[in-house]
């Protein structure tokens, strides 16, 4: 049996000729085998199966499972042929033999004998799972098919031998059953044994159903296949609810049998000899340490640490572990190895110690199973110290005294011993100690919603941190760095990482990644303030099983493996935290679907704390549970922890000015210089960097980094980016100029085309923009009511009233549902001064199509209202426009202007010089409109 464990690194294969005496033997089918259908050589129809032959016919007695297998594919396009063109055949050698029977290309109606024409298999020994760790011992005897055409029928037949002497006499066997939809024109599965022999089969699939006789001494199951379509699962079901599409045999009576036979192979009676080196190592723990529970992590230390695991499969070594003194000489070895190792550790420090067989990833699957050994990948030792139960896994890595008694995920498991025993379930307990401690500390004291430092340490524990040491020691700088930035998912927003540092402390067996950088998390605004999600351990929690089918009802619900996180949250506020509160639930102590989660949460001093512990035993929730278990989660989540802001708290850009005055934006110019320093030639660190200048008013120091990224590496957003800074900056050619360049990486994108097409516009006359679109729009497609928009807006630039309405018109025939479309009529009508009370009518109606984001239609309807001297009506609906879209310059700068023709100044200037904070030059766009402040 073998682990299956995850190795990060580059190990080098092997591949070579085998010996001479390890090559198939070429022979005629046994007596035994029912031959198959004549393949169809015929031209096939477009709906012909590939596959025109999956035959698996079994015979066991005498301790040997014979296997026939005949696969008879069609080439039926040069990939097919590909494919099958080169036959692959493996075995172990140790335990049994390759026997090829045939291999004939059928094309015509004549069979053509491969092998007759004196083709041969090569055979090569190729340790393919070397990166698992495995050597498996597998051969692999390959042929190239000479002279197979398309249309070509290839028909394999062979047969693979076993007799493993460690099952004393046992045979077991699992063969493969194919369910539909997939098309094959004639497969089958057959199970032959000796009439009375005692062996038990099973069949997992719906359907399943074989024909079962006797005859000449012989038993038979045969299944026709393909067996009908597999009812479908819920993906979280458990997994002794996954029918595998197999079919098992096995002639042990029970698990007891199977207990019994494995023991031999795990006696410690003898296997170190008093003088040895590794005697010498039990000595030592011994004299170093009397507590038992002590003794064990040592002992444990000591296969985990010093015995790198390597899978073997060769030289009988399914089940047969090598022993414990050449497991230490050699210092590497597999489950089986490093099992014995630790039980001749434990035996030796006078601990109570047994094997147990266990499998992973399917462990809840084993008491449904028929009891054999094949049931079982894994094993493991499961040690008894006072009333502690100890799961001790060799190949483990990383475990010390403060997870020693942590339980796997292991469901069911079979004890090993020599008057047999059966299966033992294994309880889901979470574990002792956290796998993952997180500390984040967020500082967005210079305003919400602005890129803000960050630093979080995440210390990893047991197995995951020895499995990261392992990693960031073999990986290439680049692929390091991207693993630890994985760690800083909790940081909520988006995020750049500038800095990393990993220490790894191996007397506790934690390894430590400390992160900083920037990240702007996402506060959302509604009800006139700002609210910004916490981590607080339930809103994440995902918990949406779909039981709506009948079949499904009564199905329980997996809530995963054991898993404990601790995480402390500090939020560093502006304004000493004195216009921020705190919503939902600050103290927490739940037990909801299948997680506990503890915690508390206060704001003091203008900081947000957050203390959570979220742990998870990996327990079921029943079907009769899950709709309670729905509501109370639901429930919980509505009552999520949140940091909010007063009523009509200023808009985040507010707060720009002040801060960098005060420097608050240093640290984070200088995070982005770190991270820019790390890769100096990655265009989009430089793109990162504008953003953050952008929103923070540089724009000149926006445009230095854009023009280093695109001379970097260019790319349609980085010109648009750029064109936008340029406009702002008053550099309208260059804008264009960059317009252009972004077109051209992309021709096809109507935002850029829309962008340019409004600069020339305003600056080159109707004419060339009019070109620019024309060709969309007499194109048609699925944009072409876009390019007609942006044909109106051209139009409406260039003083064409009844041109821009006429286009709008005909872009709202073709779209009646449009909310920016009428929304655009209504902007042209009232920048236009036409038509102003179905300009009403148009935002109206819009507004009725927006849903909740009805600002930009109500800052139209507001210059309408502005139009017909209305003011009162224009300041409500800009007023409410700017509610919902705080940073927006042209409500901003309309409020201004409406509120000085109303009398009040100071509140005008307020807006204005806010507006021209924003947009540069929203003087001009509203003078071209005829709009001035008074």
């Amino acid at each position: 049996m073998m682990k299956r464990w995850i190795v990060m690194g580059v190990l080098i294969g092997i591949a070579g000729r085998a010996d001479a005496s390890e090559t198939p033997v070429y022979q005629a089918a046994p007596t035994w085998v029912k031959p198959a259908p004549t393949p169809d050589a015929a031209a096939p129809g477009d709906d012909a199966p590939v596959l025109l032959i999956a035959d698996n016919q079994q015979r066991f007695a005498d301790g040997m499972v014979w296997n026939y297998r005949e696969i008879a594919s069609r080439a039926m396009s040069a990939q097919a042929l590909a494919q099958i063109g080169t036959v692959k055949l493996t075995w172990l050698p140790d335990h049994g033999d390759l026997v090829v029977h045939r291999v004939d290309i059928l094309r015509n109606g004549a069979r053509i004998d491969v092998l007759k024409g004196g083709s041969r298999f090569t055979v090569l020994r190729r340790e393919q799972q070397l990166e698992q760790m495995q050597l498996n011992g597998l051969l692999t005897a390959t042929m190239a098919v000479e002279g197979l055409q398309i249309g070509d029928v290839l028909d394999v037949a062979y047969s693979v031998t076993t007799r493993d002497p460690s099952l004393r006499g046992n045979v077991q066997t699992v063969a493969p059953v194919i369910n539909q939809p997939v098309k094959v024109g004639f497969a089958r599965t057959r199970l032959l044994w000796p009439a009375g022999m005692p062996v038990h089969w099973k069949a997992y699939p719906v359907g399943g159903d074989p024909t079962v006789s006797t005859a000449g001494g012989w038993t038979e199951l045969v299944f026709a296949l393909p067996l009908p379509k597999q009812p479908e699962l819920p993906r979280d079901v458990p997994v002794r609810y996954i029918r595998p599409p197999i079919v098992e045999a096995s002639s042990f009576a029970d698990w007891a049998a199977v207990s019994r036979v494995m023991a031999p192979l795990y006696a410690t009676d003898g296997l170190v000899p008093p003088a040895s080196p590794l005697a010498g190592e039990i000595a030592a723990i011994a004299a170093a340490d009397a507590d038992p529970m002590r003794r064990a992590t040592l002992g444990l230390a000591l296969v985990q640490g010093k015995v790198r695991y390597l899978f073997r499969g060769m030289d009988n070594g399914n089940y047969v572990p090598q022993s414990p003194a050449r497991t230490w000489e050699l210092r590497y070895g597999d489950c089986k190895a490093k099992t014995l190792l630790l039980l001749a550790v434990l035996r030796g420090l006078g601990i109570e110690a047994e094997p147990v067989l266990a499998n992973l990833g399917a462990g809840g699957l084993i008491a449904e199973r028929l009891p054999s050994a094949a049931a079982f990948n894994h094993v493991l030792v499961r040690a008894t110290i006072a009333s502690h139960t100890l799961w001790l896994d060799g190949t483990g890595r990383g475990t010390t005294r403060e997870d020693i008694a942590d339980v796997p995920a292991l469901h069911w498991v079979l004890p090993v011993r020599s008057g047999g025993a059966n299966l033992l379930p294994v309880p889901a307990i979470a574990h002792a100690r956290a796998d993952e401690t997180a500390t984040l500390d967020l500082d967005v004291s210079a305003g919400i919603d602005l890129p803000g430092p960050f630093t979080t340490t995440i210390t990893l524990h047991g197995g995951l941190a020895d499995a990261l040491r392992t990693a960031v020691a073999q990986a290439p700088k680049e692929n390091r760095d991207k693993l630890l930035d994985g760690l800083a998912q909790k940081v909520p927003g988006v995020r750049i990482v500038a800095t990393r540092r990993f220490t790894f402390d191996p007397a506790t067996g934690s390894a430590t990644v400390t992160l900083e950088g920037v990240a702007v998390p996402p506060w959302c605004r509604e009800d006139r303030l700002y609210r910004f999600n916490l981590v607080d351990g339930v809103g994440n929690i995902q918990f949406a099983p779909d039981r709506s089918r009948p079949a499904w009802r009564d199905l329980p619900v997996s809530t995963g493996e054991p898993n404990t996180q601790r995480t402390t949250f500090r939020l560093h506020l502006p304004d000493d935290g004195k216009t921020f509160g705190l919503e939902g639930d600050q103290a927490v102590d739940l037990d909801i679907a299948g997680r506990q989660v503890h915690g508390q949460a206060t704001l003091a001093s203008g900081t947000v704390l957050v203390e959570r512990q979220v742990a998870s035993s990996g327990a079921e929730i029943a079907a009769q549970d899950i709709p309670a278990t729905r509501a109370r989660l639901a429930a919980a989540q509505n009552r999520a922890l949140r940091v909010a802001t007063v009523r009509d708290y200023p808009a985040p850009w507010a707060a720009v000015e002040g801060s960098k005055r005060a420097h608050r934006f240093d640290r984070v110019e200088a995070l982005y210089a770190t991270y820019i320093a790390d890769k100096p030639d990655d265009a989009g660190r430089y793109v990162a960097r504008a953003a953050f200048f952008a929103a923070i008013f540089e724009r000149p120091r926006a445009l230095a980094d854009l023009d280093k990224a695109i001379g970097i590496e260019a790319s349609g957003s980085s010109y648009r980016a750029r064109a936008f800074v340029r406009e702002q900056l008053g550099q309208d050619k260059e804008a264009v100029g960059d317009l252009r360049a972004a077109l051209d990486l992309d021709p096809g994108s109507h935002a850029i085309i829309a962008q340019l097409a409004r600069m020339l516009s305003l600056h080159s006359g109707k004419d060339q923009a009019l070109a620019l679109v024309q060709d969309h729009i007499d194109q048609g497609g699925v944009e072409r009511p876009e390019f007609l928009e942006t044909k109106a807006e051209i139009l409406a630039n260039s003083g064409d009233k009844t041109g821009a309405i006429a286009t709008m018109d005909e872009a709202i025939t073709t779209k009646p549902a449009s909310a920016p479309f009428f929304n655009q009529r209504c902007w042209i009508k009232g920048t236009l001064n036409t038509a102003l009370e179905t300009a009403l009518a148009d935002c109206t109606r819009s507004i009725e199509l927006s849903g909740a984001d009805t600002g930009t239609a109500l800052d139209s309807r507001a210059m309408v209202y502005f139009r017909l001297a209305r003011f009162g009506d224009a300041l409500s609906d800009l007023d409410a426009a700017l509610a919902l879209r705080p940073a927006s310059a042209e409500s901003l700068f309309m409020r201004g202007v409406v509120r000085a023709r109303l009398g009040d100044r100071a509140a005008a200037m307020r807006d204005l010089a806010a507006a021209r904070l924003l947009s540069p030059r929203i003087d001009e766009t509203y003078a071209r409109y005829g709009i001035k402040p008074a």
